[in-house]
């Protein structure tokens, strides 16, 4: 890359998906002849930690030999692996095992001046330096919001998070140095405690010496932004990142994180501002981040294109070279991979509205509750869903080498045609007092939609053995398997109340208020207003 020194893609790898090896040589393959150059893992807590049997325990992590192999295959591709790590915050499953309990400070955070916490994080060093040939390391430390007030509170009282947090920092960068490691980190914390609690600024920040003059010599920090629509937002953060520490990296998002399809036009809309404002404020060094939040249902390689496109940015090619490329590199044509984020677009092609995750929150709306059933902005044509599921069927038959990432965002269409408005009609029925109208609902609608869920969670397991370790898909097998189900059990009732032999249905009495939060991803707040 003429632009940038390191060019490079992030992968998540902590969100119940871990992509497997061979997963990740096909993906390495594929962005290295896009122009990228290095290669981080996102892992928490899913890698082999020696000295640490419960460290990633049940969660599919990489063992030494894996990480070696691929370290070796990255390296002869010409992308670096660099580990992303966490020594903070974002640990929140290790402390379900006794072993780390004692050293959860609050939240997800580990507690700071305990000597376990540092056994730890050596252990991780010790390990990791025998996988990589790569003398970078990312230690994480973003996002903890209350780092110093939980148990390091009961035993030092309130002391300056700052001060907390350069301490921190201070011995994990001087345990990477014993190791050979120079260090990354996210710089969010530095602003948010500046901030109270913010991070992004349109205002230059300038930060106090006793800040600047303590942070380690072997440190680099990331700034990160995966929202900003605004020019002058990348300028003042990244202005304010190099007042912090001059040397900086960026990190743009992949949209792969919430549900089971990337946002890929928000994507290349927001880095398409991002990157010339890095390369004209002398930012050298970018990765794109993909997240996985909440479960990590959405495939790695559905951001091809998106990648693609940031390539073409950074690099200052046409639209038509850069359409031409993807089609050499992956088989695929670019327009097609644009196409797996329909699903989130319910308003046709418009791609200005409509974007929320309906896909996710409506397919997993309970049918009785709804409470998700109000969060459309508009009113809905379903038909959209026949239309979408028909172009990617095609799609998937016509892909030489990712026809099940097509299929899965076809069969979701299937899934949400009837999927999107059940709980609206049954409730509408039920205020009705239409019992017929209930009866065949329940004999024709439910069972559709039960066998189509049937169908997109075959096609979502196909999906995910091709790229991912086994590990974690028990997770889609319940939330997906919780919503058959419960459809054959809603299905049941209606048949019973349309029978007489039950008088009421008290989820259909009570009144759906308005829900005003359009994104929630997380399906534990979709599925159920009980505790999951």
């Amino acid at each position: 890359m003429k632009n940038f020194d390191y060019f490079g893609v992030m992968v998540d790898c902590s969100r119940n998906a871990v992509p497997s090896v061979s997963g990740l040589k096909k993906f390495f393959d594929i962005i290295s002849k896009m122009g990228y150059n290095c290669a981080m893992l996102y892992t928490e807590d899913t890698y082999e930690v020696e000295g640490e049997p419960f460290f990633g325990y049940k969660r599919g992590r990489y063992s030494l030999s894996e990480l070696r192999e691929l370290d070796e295959y990255a390296e002869s591709r010409g992308i670096e692996l660099i580990p992303c790590i966490q020594t903070l915050a974002h640990l929140n499953a290790i402390f379900r095992w006794n072993e780390y309990k004692k050293i959860n400070d609050i939240d997800d955070i580990l507690i700071i001046d305990d000597e376990r916490t540092y056994e730890l994080i050596d252990h991780m060093f010790a390990s990791l330096s025998k996988t990589v040939k790569s003398r970078k390391l990312h230690i994480g430390m973003d996002e903890a919001h209350n780092v110093g007030l939980g148990k390091y509170l009961d035993r030092h009282g309130f002391c300056n998070r700052y001060d907390i947090l350069l301490k921190h920092l201070n011995r994990v960068c001087e345990m990477a140095k014993k190791h050979g490691f120079e260090v990354l980190m996210w710089n969010d914390m530095f602003f948010r405690l500046m901030q109270h609690g913010d991070y992004r600024t349109d205002n230059v920040l300038n930060f106090p010496k006793e800040i600047t003059e303590k942070l380690p010599e072997n440190c680099t920090m990331v700034y990160w932004d995966y929202y900003g629509e605004k020019r002058e937002v990348y300028d003042a953060m990244i202005t304010s990142s190099k007042n912090l520490l001059r040397d900086v990296w960026f990190a743009g998002g992949a949209w792969t994180w919430g549900g089971f399809m990337p946002h890929n036009t928000l994507s290349n809309r927001r880095n398409s501002i991002a990157i010339p404002a890095c390369i004209e404020g002398g930012v050298k060094n970018a990765i794109f981040t993909m997240w996985g939040d909440n479960g990590g249902e959405c495939p790695y390689f559905s951001a091809l294109d998106m990648l693609m496109k940031a390539a073409a940015i950074a690099e200052v090619i046409s639209e038509e070279e850069m359409r031409a490329l993807f089609k050499e590199i992956t088989g695929e044509e670019y327009d097609a991979f644009m196409e797996l984020e329909l699903p989130n677009y319910i308003y046709g092609r418009n791609t200005t509205v409509g974007t929320a995750n309906y896909s996710k929150n409506r397919l997993y709306d309970d049918p009785f509750l709804g409470t998700l059933s109000t969060n459309a902005q508009y009113e809905v044509d379903t038909k959209v869903f026949a239309e979408y599921a028909a172009m990617l069927h095609k799609r998937a038959a016509e892909s030489p080498n990712f026809a099940c990432l097509f299929e899965t965002a076809a069969t979701l269409c299937d899934c949400l045609e009837i999927k999107f408005y059940l709980s609206n009609r049954t409730r509408a029925l039920y205020a009705a007092g239409d019992k017929d109208g209930l009866r065949t609902l329940a004999e024709n609608d439910y069972t559709e939609a039960i066998n189509r869920t049937e169908k997109f969670h075959a096609a979502l397991c196909t999906q995910w053995y091709a790229a991912n370790k086994t590990y974690g898909f028990e997770v889609q097998d319940i939330r997906l398997g919780g919503l058959i189900q419960r459809l054959k059990s809603c299905k049941e009732r209606l048949i019973s109340y349309a029978n007489g032999e039950i008088t009421e249905i008290a989820e259909l009495c009570e009144d759906v208020l308005p829900f005003t939060d359009g994104n929630v991803p997380e399906w534990s707040r979709i599925a159920s207003a009980n505790i999951l």
